[in-house]
């Protein structure tokens, strides 16, 4: 077996395949940028090699420094991960000159499924199913308008080279063309160094299921079953799961031999996942070939009981796989939710910073954990900001669900904004948990984007129990502390009034009266309910771990000055626990309105202005495009909101902006 294997990656991928090394006890090489000095991958691994500036251009991205770091430190092998340079036919090609082993397939493999375009024409040929489209290469805007029309709209215009939702738009008319064609073209040159574009029909209400393919040197090739991967944003993945609550078993073999007749055709080694876009009736359309792990293969290895990692490398030793198709079962169900460093309330726009605090939850037999990251760490602007993977699994989908929702209670960061309030909304949409999916189901259910009201509705009876037994607590702990009040705190008041503020509207009073117990446990009557709450809660945990009314529940507790913030099933409650005096006094102080910001655009996120559309002086109608803010190798079209006036410019293209940064003002 190799001795050493370097990880051309950074992030949870790298601590990914760094976990399988030591458990093989192969030693493990990372690389890292400028940004990543500090990264936990670089921590993990047994040897580390700087390869160059922040931007991946310049480090991550640059083959022979890579080779480089194979030579100056003896790894045998290369594990790509994904992303990066992880379906590059020239990085594969400079490994086998230097005769280091690639973890992954040949580059003929590489070439022809990384192409999108021609791993169509090779899947045609294949007798794979493939989506009706224009195969070639598209010149310009003028062409894409023409072969838009002939195909019938709408279509899906793609980066050909592209991966991760970057480089692709819907057009569903010929204005949709001239307006996306180009920002896609720029985004798949930003991320791929390759602009090249196809276009082909979007298929309606589709669902996107993928098939996992794990190939020897020695001919045999087997699929692993199904993910279903329809919650997308963007057409970047948000929530997967394996099996798919959709397909019945006839449908699962065709497309898992489809899979293999295509793998096949390739000469295809390694591990590799063919993704299918499937209609209503079943009918499955071949979509693209990923010639790499994907980011959600912790799904399937939960309930295959696989280490892909662990077989892409024995597989690159020259290893047979040690099973047939016969026995790759189905055990259970499991579901992967990608926790990203960006803000649900802000268009899901990526934010940037220091996790000041991060506590995953913890790992057990149904919740796995696949991160990059550790507390003190950064969110950099030069890279994807997922946070993690968090996978759950169940005996069947809705324990999968439940264990999720439990984990994402649990998941405590603080110092970026991050997604977990939108994932835990998703988990309780009635569509979801029915196992009616598509790839538009996030536009179908966010049609305004999101906001609180999108979370599922709860009597706020419970949470606000929690702030007042944790409050009446902490009162209890300092009047024993100090002494000022006879009885170890016996004296402390059993009614409070529990101000809950609310996003926009009127502060909400509620009466409450405690009977506490040991620690915060306790029964509350809150107005005429009644809340009975066990817990073993203590002043240090970060958590509220308790059983409240007979069902466990996970509730995050801040204290901000003399209120607290509460975190549950997505929800987030601001409340202040008062005296009776306190809440009279209270409600006699000012309110003061928000500052009006409407004169001004302003940066909705850290990255760099592109481009200003506008002068000073000129008019502007509403919906007309201002600038374009580059984030995370993503372009952002800000556009005016209403009628005006540009009365000043304040940022010239080129310059890094901040979050909420002035751009330019109205008069």
């Amino acid at each position: 077996m190799f001795k050493k294997i370097l990880i051309a990656n950074r992030g949870e991928i790298a601590c990914r395949v760094i976990k399988t090394c030591r458990k093989m006890g192969i030693k493990t090489v990372a690389v890292y940028s400028d940004a990543d000095r500090n990264a936990l991958h670089v921590e993990m691994a047994d040897e580390a090699v700087h390869i160059g500036e922040s931007p991946s251009a310049k480090s991550y991205l640059l083959i022979d420094r890579i080779v480089k770091a194979c030579k100056d430190t003896g790894a045998e092998a290369v594990h790509p991960g994904y992303g990066f340079l992880s379906e590059n036919k020239a990085f594969q090609e400079a490994l086998a000159k230097a005769k280091i082993t690639f973890i992954g397939p040949d580059a003929h493999a590489i070439q022809a499924m990384g192409d999108k375009i021609e791993s169509k024409k090779l899947a045609a040929k294949a007798k794979v199913t493939t989506v009706p489209g224009f195969m070639g290469e598209i010149k310009d805007v003028a062409h894409a308008k023409k072969i838009a029309k002939d195909i019938g709209y709408p279509v899906m215009m793609k980066a050909s080279a592209g991966g991760g939702g970057k480089g692709m738009r819907i057009a569903r008319s010929e204005a949709d063309v001239e307006e996306g064609f180009l920002r896609s073209q720029s985004e798949a040159k930003s991320s791929f160094g390759d602009d090249r574009m196809f276009i082909e029909k979007y298929i309606e209400q589709p669902r996107h299921i993928e098939i996992q393919v794990i190939a020897d040197q020695h001919g045999n090739t087997l699929y692993l079953n199904e993910r279903e991967c329809s919650i997308q944003r963007r057409h970047q993945k948000v929530i997967e799961e394996a099996p798919s609550p959709f397909l019945d078993e006839k449908t699962r073999k065709a497309m898992g031999e489809q899979a293999v007749a295509l793998a096949k055709a390739v000469k295809y080694v390694s591990a590799g996942t063919v993704e299918f876009i499937v209609d209503t009736k079943r009918n499955f359309y071949f979509l693209e070939m990923n010639t790499r792990l994907q980011v959600e293969h912790p799904v399937t290895e939960l309930i295959t009981g696989l280490d892909l990692v662990e077989l892409m490398i024995r597989i690159a030793y020259g290893e047979k796989l040690p099973f047939k198709q016969k026995d790759v079962k189905i055990n259970g169900w499991a579901m992967e939710a990608r926790v990203y460093a960006e803000d649900p309330y802000r268009n899901f726009l990526p934010s940037t910073g220091r996790l000041v605090h991060y506590l995953p939850p913890a790992e057990t037999k149904s919740v796995r954990v696949d991160t990059g990251v550790q507390e003190g760490g950064e969110i950099s602007v030069f890279y994807d900001p997922m946070i993690a993977k968090l996978c759950s699994y169940g005996k069947d989908r809705k324990t999968a669900i439940a264990h999720m929702r439990g984990a994402l209670d649990a998941y405590y960061i603080r110092g970026v904004s991050h997604n977990i309030p939108f994932l835990a909304s998703v988990m309780g949409k009635k569509k979801f948990v029915d196992g009616k999916l598509s790839t538009n189901f996030i536009a179908e259910e966010y049609p305004e984007g999101f906001s609180d009201k999108d979370l599922p509705a709860k009597d706020p009876a419970q949470l606000v129990a929690v702030a007042a037994l944790v409050h009446s607590a902490r009162q209890r702990r300092a009047a024993s502390i100090t002494g000022q009040i006879p009885g170890h705190g016996r004296n402390v008041p059993d009614a409070w009034v529990v101000v809950v503020s609310g996003h926009g509207s009127d502060d909400v009073e509620h009466n409450v009266t405690v009977t506490a117990g040991d620690r915060a446990s306790g029964k509350v009557k809150v107005g005429k309910t009644t809340v009975q709450v066990k817990t073993d809660w203590t002043f240090t945990d970060t958590l509220f771990v308790a059983e409240i009314d007979g069902t466990p529940a996970t509730v995050q507790i801040d204290r901000r000055g003399v209120g607290y913030r509460l975190f549950h099933a997505g929800a987030q409650l601001d409340v202040m626990v008062l005296t009776a005096r306190e809440a009279e006094l209270a409600r006699l102080m000012p309110h003061k309105p928000p500052p009006d910001l409407s004169k001004y655009l302003l940066s909705p996120m850290p990255g760099l202005l592109v481009s200003l559309a506008v002068k000073e002086g000129q008019e502007v109608k509403a919906g007309e495009t201002l600038a374009v803010v580059e984030a995370m190798k993503m372009e952002n079209v800000l556009k005016a909101e209403r009628d005006g006036v540009v009365k000043k410019i304040h940022e010239a293209p080129g310059g890094s902006l901040a979050v909420d940064q002035m751009i330019l003002e109205f008069a």
